[in-house]
Parts: C-alpha cells; sequence; structure tokens
C-alpha cells in the first residue's frame, strides 16, 4: 500500500511539473498567435501605451493559459493517473485552445470582435458571408497543430529531468506574475485619467477584462465622477475616427421646386399618440396627407434621434461628426439655395448636438432665438414668418418640448384625469402608471392645440401651398408596457421608445396611409431628392432611402448608437452589443431566448457602420 502510495504521488509529481512546462511553451505559442492582434490594432503613440502593450501582452497571455492550466490539466492530474493518456488528454486540451485562438484572431482581424456567440453562429450558421467563407480554411491548421502539440507533449516528457533541474520555474513565474500586475496597475490609473493610449487597448486581446478602480477612488475622493463623465465625452469626440461625408461631391439636376420647409420636432412623442382621443387635429392632419405610421427614430435618446433626422446616419456616427463639425448636407444644400432660416425652440436648443454639429456652420448664433416655453418659441416662430419675403424660400425648425417636460405640467387645462396636480389626488389610492400616461397624454392634447396654431398661420398667410410640413418626433417614451421597470427613452430599444410620428404634408402629393417600415434616417435622401433634386445616389451621403421610393428593398431599420446596433425587422428587434454579444426580442419586446438573428443582415449592418470610415479607394 505504501508502495503504492508513493508510486501515484510519483506519478502525479511528475505530471505536474510535466504539465508547468508544456503550459509554458503554450504561453509561448499563444504569444506568438497574439502577434495578430498587435497588428489588426492601432500602435500606441506613447511610450507609456507601448510600454503597457508590452506588458499586457507578456502577463495576459500568460494568465490566459495558465489559468486554463489550473482550471482543466491540474485537476486532470490527480484524475488520470496513466501518464500516456494524461498526455493526450492535455495535447487534445492545447489544439483546442490554439485553435479557437486562431479562430479568434481571424474574427478579430475581420469583424473587430472576438470569439463571441454571434462570431460563433457567424461560423457555424452555413450561410455565404465574407466570414464564414476563409473561416473553414483555418481547420486546415488543426492537423499541424495537434502534430505540434503532440511533439512538443513528447519532447517535454523525455527532456523533463534536464529542464526540472534547471530551477527556472520560479523566475519565469515571477516575470509573467510582474508583467500581469504591472499592466492592471498602469489600466487602472489610465482608466481614472481617461489616458487613451493604454485604454484604447482595453479590448485587444480575447477574455480581457482590465481592473478599474473608478468607485473605490471616488469614495477616497480621488475622483470627480461628474467631471471625468464629462472629460470622457469630450474624449470621445476627440478621439473619433475621420468620416466621410458625403462620400462624393453632390450633383443637381436643376435648383429644385424651390418649396418652403417646416419641420416641427415634438420631443419624446411616440407615434400611438397620434389617436382621435390625444392629438385629434394631428390624427385628421395626418389623414388628410402622408401619414408613415410604421416609422422609428434612429436612437432611443435625444442627440442620436435629432442626429439621425439631420443627418440620416446611424447614432454611431455622431462623436465624428462633432470632432470635425461638420454640418449636415442638407442644411449646406440649403443654404447654398439662399434658403431663410428660422430656428425656433421651447428649450432653448438644449440637446448639445445642435451648437455641436446640426447647427454650427454658422446658423445658431445668427437664426436661433431662445425662448422659455413652447407657446413662446410658436409666438417668435409666426412673428418671424410674416417678416419672410415672398420671392425666397425659407426652412423653418420649430421644437416643442411640452411632451418630454410633462411632469413639470404646464398653462393647460387637463383633459385626462386622474392626472399629475388634479386637486384633491390621494397619490396613494391612484395607480401612478396612470397618473404619469395622463399626464403625458395633457402635454400631447397641449401640443396638439399648438399645431393648430401653427397651421392656421399657415394658411393665414397662404403658405400652405408651397409648404412642405414635416411633424415628427426624437424619440418616444415608455410607462414600463414592456414590463421590464423600463420608462421614459433610454433604457430599451421597444417600440414605445423607438417607433415615432413621420407626418407629410407636400404640396401637390395624393395623401396616403403608409405602414411599411421607416426611419429617420430616410428624411435627408427624401429632400435631396424630391426638393432640391440631386442626382448623387443616396448612399453617398447617407443610409437612408427616399420615402416615396416604394419599390426601395429593405430588409431591415437600423437605429442605436455607437454602444449598441440595432436591427428592426417584422416582429423582431436584435439588439448587438460593441463586444459581438446579441439579444433577439418579439414585438412586444421579450426575450427570445432561442431567437437567432440572420446573421448575413447582421454583417449587412455592420458593415453600413463602417462605410463612411473607409478611405478613400
Amino acid at each position: 500500500m505504501v508502495t503504492s502510495g508513493n508510486n501515484y504521488k510519483d506519478k502525479v509529481s511528475q505530471l505536474i511539473s510535466w504539465g508547468h512546462w508544456f503550459s509554458f511553451f503554450n504561453i509561448i505559442a499563444a504569444m506568438l498567435l497574439g502577434t495578430r492582434y498587435i497588428e489588426h490594432s492601432e500602435w500606441p503613440e506613447t511610450m507609456l501605451g507601448q510600454l503597457y502593450l508590452g506588458l499586457s501582452w507578456v502577463g495576459h497571455f500568460g494568465f490566459l493559459v495558465f489559468g486554463f492550466y489550473i482550471l482543466i490539466l491540474f485537476p486532470a492530474s490527480f484524475l488520470i493517473p496513466s501518464q500516456r493518456l494524461m498526455r493526450l488528454f492535455a495535447v487534445l486540451f492545447g489544439t483546442v485552445g490554439l485553435t479557437a485562438l486562431l479562430l479568434d484572431t481571424h474574427a478579430y482581424e475581420t469583424l473587430d470582435l472576438h470569439l463571441s456567440p454571434l462570431v460563433w453562429d457567424l461560423l457555424l450558421s452555413g450561410e455565404k458571408t465574407e466570414l464564414n467563407a476563409r473561416w473553414q480554411y483555418l481547420f486546415i491548421a488543426v492537423p499541424v497543430i495537434f502534430l505540434m502539440q503532440l511533439v512538443l507533449a513528447e519532447w517535454i516528457w523525455r527532456k523533463l529531468r534536464k529542464l526540472t533541474r534547471k530551477h527556472v520555474g520560479v523566475p519565469i513565474a515571477m516575470v509573467f506574475g510582474f508583467c500581469f500586475l504591472s499592466s492592471h496597475l498602469i489600466y487602472i490609473w489610465a482608466d481614472a485619467n481617461l489616458y487613451r493610449p493604454v485604454t484604447a487597448q482595453r479590448s485587444n486581446f480575447p477574455l480581457s477584462y482590465p481592473m478599474t478602480a473608478k468607485t473605490f477612488m471616488e469614495k477616497h475622493g480621488w475622483l470627480d465622477r461628474q467631471e471625468y463623465s464629462r472629460r470622457e465625452a469630450a474624449q470621445g469626440i476627440e478621439e473619433s475616427e475621420h468620416i466621410r461625408y458625403p462620400m462624393a461631391k453632390l450633383k443637381f439636376n436643376d435648383l429644385g421646386s424651390r418649396q418652403n420647409v417646416l419641420l416641427i420636432m415634438v420631443d419624446s412623442l411616440r407615434s400611438d399618440m397620434v389617436n382621435p382621443e390625444t392629438m385629434p387635429y394631428l390624427d385628421a392632419f395626418a389623414r388628410q396627407n402622408l401619414n408613415f405610421s410604421n416609422h422609428y427614430s434612429a436612437d432611443n435618446n435625444n442627440d442620436g434621434g435629432v442626429f439621425g433626422l439631420f443627418y440620416g446616419l446611424p447614432g454611431g456616427y455622431i462623436n465624428s461628426i462633432r470632432s470635425e463639425r461638420t454640418s449636415p448636407v442638407l442644411l449646406d444644400t440649403l443654404q447654398k439655395r439662399n434658403y431663410q432660416f428660422g430656428l425656433f425652440s421651447g428649450d432653448d436648443f438644449e440637446e448639445s448636438i445642435y451648437p455641436d454639429a446640426i447647427f454650427s456652420n454658422q446658423l445658431m448664433p445668427d437664426n436661433a432665438t431662445e425662448h422659455q416655453n413652447d407657446e413662446q418659441a410658436i409666438a417668435a416662430w409666426k412673428t418671424w414668418l410674416k417678416q419672410q419675403k415672398s420671392n425666397r424660400p425659407w426652412f423653418s425648425y420649430i421644437e416643442l418640448d411640452s411632451v418630454e417636460s410633462f411632469e413639470e405640467g404646464g398653462d393647460y387645462i387637463p383633459q385626462f384625469t386622474p392626472s399629475l396636480g388634479s386637486s384633491q389626488l390621494n397619490p396613494a389610492e391612484v395607480d401612478t402608471n396612470l397618473l404619469l400616461k395622463n399626464s403625458y397624454r395633457n402635454a400631447a392634447y397641449h401640443i396638439d392645440e399648438l399645431l393648430m396654431d401653427i397651421f392656421a398661420q399657415l394658411v393665414e398667410q397662404n403658405a400652405l401651398d408651397n409648404t412642405i410640413v414635416i411633424v415628427t418626433a426624437n424619440h418616444g417614451s415608455e410607462f414600463n408596457e414592456t414590463g421590464s421597470n423600463t420608462w421614459g427613452a433610454g433604457s430599451n430599444y421597444s417600440q414605445y421608445q423607438l417607433k415615432v410620428p413621420m407626418i407629410i404634408h407636400w404640396p401637390g402629393m395624393v395623401p396616403g396611409h403608409i405602414t411599411r417600415a421607416t426611419s429617420h434616417l430616410d428624411l435627408v435622401p427624401t429632400l435631396m431628392e424630391s426638393l432640391l433634386s440631386t442626382t448623387t445616389p443616396s448612399n453617398q451621403y447617407s443610409s437612408g432611402v427616399n420615402l416615396f421610393d416604394q419599390g426601395a428593398s429593405r430588409r431591415w431599420v437600423i437605429a442605436g448608437d455607437g454602444r449598441n446596433i440595432v436591427v428592426l425587422q417584422k416582429n423582431i428587434t436584435t439588439v448587438v452589443d460593441k463586444y459581438g454579444n446579441y439579444r433577439v426580442y418579439n414585438q412586444d419586446y421579450q426575450l427570445q431566448s432561442e431567437g437567432k438573428p440572420k446573421l448575413s443582415t447582421l454583417m449587412q449592418v455592420m458593415h453600413e457602420l463602417k462605410r463612411f470610415y473607409q478611405p478613400e479607394s
């Protein structure tokens, strides 16, 4: 029994020693494969960034491979007493590991993503995509990797005594440990100081999760979270990629129809509010004109929704546009056509996207008038309209804020009760959801009356017959209809937060109710082609299509920002984060555990999000 016990201990000891050396040489192999990530990634410009790259390259792959050894091979050394069987198991495990790493490098070079559920589905879907067409050739390397692992395992076993006598295990472990710990300490400092040459490397390597300590530092007074957020937003703009917008010089047939344009943006107005009970006047106006009832904003927040409407681009491009202060091609063209501009807002153009980009081209300082509320904004607009010369066309933008500010109430009589501010109201006896929803509807009803005043002014000045009138919203607002404890906007991508009105009065157009899916990204191509007569294809300056092009093939609508890609299809919403993880929801925004997106569609969407970054050929 004693002899048997000693033999078992000796075998396990040998296998553990062998496993250490086997892991060490696999770390070297992983590091060599890891150079493909370095080659594809942006090279850091500073010495500290380069130092971090070297430390993280050594430390991360050392930790990664040795971590798998501790979790898999080390316990197996006790469970598999046969050294031959154990070595075969280690060879198979090493082959699988290096093959997965090889596949990951290919996914990173192709999609800028590491292996994730999305990438695995792309690989295994059978669909004809660029990634799927090329990855199968990588399996030619599997027998080579297996053979190399087999030779390595046998060589280490034969040289084990000689390798053990060198006593270099501890120094090697100390080097890997130092690199691993140093890289994380550098990242903690870089993250707190927004030092981009280091933080930009966060996702260079697979399964990389650098340590941060912002909460700890804030608790001890070493970090001001508000100042940090401000600097983070500024850095996102400053470090954004260069954008080519438009991608080609715009060409035109003629000077266009010279019609006036009135764009009315009702903040936070969701599409189902346009009904005979809540907004009777706008509902009647929609029936008499063009009503796009299946219309989606470009994002679920203020900046993204307005950005998509004016630029015709997905929200992922917003930082690049801000960085270069590029004005919309639509407004640039209107200025060149000598249009008069009148810009009015019920919240003083509070969103930063207006001065940063949309109206940065000398429009905001000269033409935008500040107002305290929607009524004053409309009064100023009416005064401005009376001053316009009949021989010059005009473009006017009115932003109305009452719906978004519904909780603050206003100087209007509530039509739906009980609501916030109702007299003799006992909140404990009333459903909070009902209070909020009724207050929201009261604000929408008030906006409906303001819209009536705007349209009446156009009729009074005989301008309606020569004015394109567009009524829409930047995003919707939810009252927990999805049952996920989400309220307002910016919390999910359900129809309640993305689906908004798009009602257009276009002189000479036959009224119609359009039920096909349309997007905020479509407004710019519509005006550029149907008003301004451009002959340049819309894909050179927008991701949308002309709203009047009924033959346009559209299988999906895109929304979201730089953090999330949102693909809207019939009865399906797919949300993909920047790491390639995806979630599929049904028409009620309920998560589908077995749902999978059409992967070729996702590839097209991801291409669209990079298309305006591509260098000129």
